[in-house]
């Protein structure tokens, strides 16, 4: 049996069924993204989704969806499902007697005598989508239709029916070859056994997403179909039906199909559900190779990558070559001194981060400042040099400033109609929390090198951090610390940002100070998934994030649960209270074997609600999110193992 699996009674109820998705990628930047009955409810649904060199590399729906169809004794059943309004038809799910998901995703329908089995997946590194159809049992001969529902249409918008359209085909070995409009590469659909393709081209119109609707977006799509293969299907007998960017040769489709199977992993635990998601954020790019944010419409993103990074390669995938891999493409493609003086000024102090958590994987700093003492050098003086007219700048006290009027300058930046939700203009707390570990790691690696003069520069102004920072941020007669200090002195809403103070390496606090930081942080946002934005004592506090567009980015970092700070407060309490805290932290991250089988099955999500029951959203399959437990799994294990 498998581990990710689900039986008859959860799948025709479409109240559970939609709510659970499945993706597959090919590291190269495309996906296959659908609910677990194959019904599409968001407009970024697709068997075959892929970015498209000639628009941008930006990510494009070809094969929207497949239709199946059994035949016997001249009686159809159409196994799709498709929502029109608020009417599901056909109702194919009503045949699906069981779901699972281990090396693919595999469904079986029954219908009467016959059961059909089908596996999907896409190929590695490859513009081509899988589906593996066998007959297990029937006792008439039976037919097999598929029916492609075609969109060429940008993950953003919906498609309509139009004149531009080009709904011709072409013959191509086993099957029929696309392309709707200019610029889009040949969508070539193909069989693995000699098949008919009955021409019957119609637009399917008002097929209806229901999670757009949910959102308050545009939910409504026109999609082509262009017809239909039809081929008879033996008892015991399977059949490859291909979708690709590329002409495949027919009797090669079932050991290319085969030989992808066998190179997967198993999902056979949670762990191993958690690498196998952490895998299919890593894209290759040509010679380049970076970390995509979010599944399914986040792109790159600098900030994210540095977050992802660690918990993906080191801790997860035991890889240190793709980090450092990731890590000089990042810098070749950002810069050295990456988004300097932009809208990211913590960003820097992140990749410093980065190069730490490196050096903790490997046990050592020896060589670490031979292969980036530059870099952290240049990052260090970036900081020290700023002005007061730069987005970031150093003040006289040690810390850094961060201000650039109608602007969120930190990763809570989301904004509600132009103006930023919680601009925190000021000293904020991660950013200087960053500044003070960067400064005092790049001590640590200067010492013992030829280079004293690093240590007599940076020494003092490391001090000075030290002392301001309690100055600033900790709350007089309080038990924890401002949020940022700004020009109306300290923010006292009690958010996580001051988790990394207690998590990084170093920190200017005091072990009385971490407890009762990590205490207050336990009593107001610690929650089953992740720790929450903001305290719900606060009178701006949002429970629920959903809704339109305003209401949930109103939410967004106002109340919602993050899972990938969950590994920032482990860290921080296993090193502040040891095999204290260990059973606790392992109840933490045993409540997300639950999560891997809602949303996204075998990742985890984004964000969630703060208030209980604690729901999903945003990305069902998020970068951080995944890095996060599998870093607090590593931190978990290492300890059990070392600790006494």
């Amino acid at each position: 049996m498998a581990y990710l699996q689900f039986n008859k009674g959860e799948l025709v109820n479409l109240e559970y069924s939609l709510k659970r998705e499945v993706l597959s990628t090919n590291h190269a930047g495309g996906y296959l993204n659908t609910t677990i009955v194959c019904c599409n409810t968001r407009k970024y649904h697709g068997l075959l989704v892929l970015p498209v060199p000639e628009f941008n590399n930006d990510k494009f729906v070809l094969l929207s969806s497949l239709d199946e169809t059994l035949i016997q004794h001249g009686k159809s059943f159409n196994l799709g499902i498709h929502r029109y309004g608020d009417i599901y038809e056909p109702r194919g799910h009503k045949y699906i007697r069981d779901f699972e998901i281990d090396k693919c995703v595999a469904i079986t329908y029954r219908v009467g005598g016959m059961i059909l089995k089908k596996e999907m997946m896409l190929a590695h590194n490859k513009g081509q989508y899988f589906a593996r159809y066998t007959l297990l049992e029937a006792n008439s001969p039976t037919t097999l239709q598929l029916k492609p529902f075609m969109a060429f249409r940008h993950i953003h918008t919906l498609s309509k029916t139009n004149m531009e359209a080009d709904t011709g085909s072409r013959d191509i070995p086993g099957g029929k070859s696309f392309k709707m409009y200019r610029g889009f590469p040949d969508l070539n659909l193909q069989l693995s056994v000699k098949s008919e393709f009955i021409s019957n081209p119609d637009w399917y119109y008002n097929i209806e997403y229901k999670e757009e609707r949910r959102r308050a977006y545009e939910s409504s799509e026109d999609l082509f179909v262009p017809g239909y293969f039809e081929l008879p299907l033996k008892k015991g007998q399977s059949v490859i039906f291909s979708a690709s960017t590329s002409v495949e040769l027919p009797s090669a489709l079932k050991n290319k199909f085969e030989k992808y199977v066998e190179a997967r992993s198993h999902r056979d635990s949670f762990e191993n559900c958690l690498k196998i998601a952490s895998k299919q954020f890593l894209i290759s790019e040509g010679d380049s190779m970076s970390i995509y944010a979010g599944y399914p419409w986040l792109d790159k993103n600098s900030r994210e990558t540095l977050l992802a990074l660690p918990g993906i390669t080191l801790w997860g995938l035991d890889d240190k070559k793709k980090f450092k891999k990731i890590v000089d493409d990042f810098i070749i493609r950002e810069g050295r001194v990456p988004v300097a003086g932009g809208s990211k000024p913590d960003v820097p102090l992140w990749l410093i981060w980065n190069i730490q958590q490196y050096a903790a994987y490997n046990k050592s700093i020896k060589g670490i400042w031979k292969d980036y003492g530059k870099l952290i050098k240049e990052i260090l003086n970036y900081y020290k040099n700023t002005k007061q007219s730069d987005t970031v700048s150093l003040h006289g006290n040690g810390l850094l400033w961060a201000e650039k009027k109608g602007s969120a300058l930190s990763w809570m930046d989301a904004y509600v109609n132009g103006v930023p939700v919680t601009e925190r203009e000021g000293y904020q707390i991660e950013l200087n929390s960053l500044w003070y570990n960067a400064v005092s790691f790049a001590l640590e690696l200067a010492r013992g090198t030829k280079e004293s003069e690093f240590e007599e520069e940076w020494e003092p102004l490391r001090k000075i951090i030290a002392r301001s920072f309690v100055k600033a941020f900790w709350i007089e007669h309080g038990d924890y610390l401002a949020d940022f200090v700004g020009h109306e002195g300290q923010n006292k809403c009690v958010r996580p940002n001051q988790l990394f103070t207690c998590s990084f390496p170093y920190s200017p606090l005091t072990e009385v100070q971490k407890s009762l930081v990590l205490k207050r942080v336990q009593q107001e946002l610690l929650t089953e998934r992740g720790i929450r934005t903001l305290s719900p004592v606060s009178p701006h506090f949002k429970g629920e994030y959903d809704g339109d567009e305003f209401s949930r980015n109103s939410a967004y970092h106002m109340g919602t649960a993050r899972p990938w700070l969950l590994g920032f407060y482990i860290d921080a309490n296993l090193k502040l209270h040891g095999k204290a805290f260990l059973q606790r932290a392992q109840e933490l991250i045993a409540a997300f074997e639950e999560d891997v089988e809602i949303h996204c099955i075998g990742s985890v999500s984004e964000v969630y609600d703060g208030d209980p029951p604690h729901q999903p959203h945003g990305c069902t399959s998020y970068s951080i999110s995944v890095a996060s437990l599998l870093w607090a799994m590593r931190l978990v294990n290492e300890f059990k193992s070392t600790k006494i």
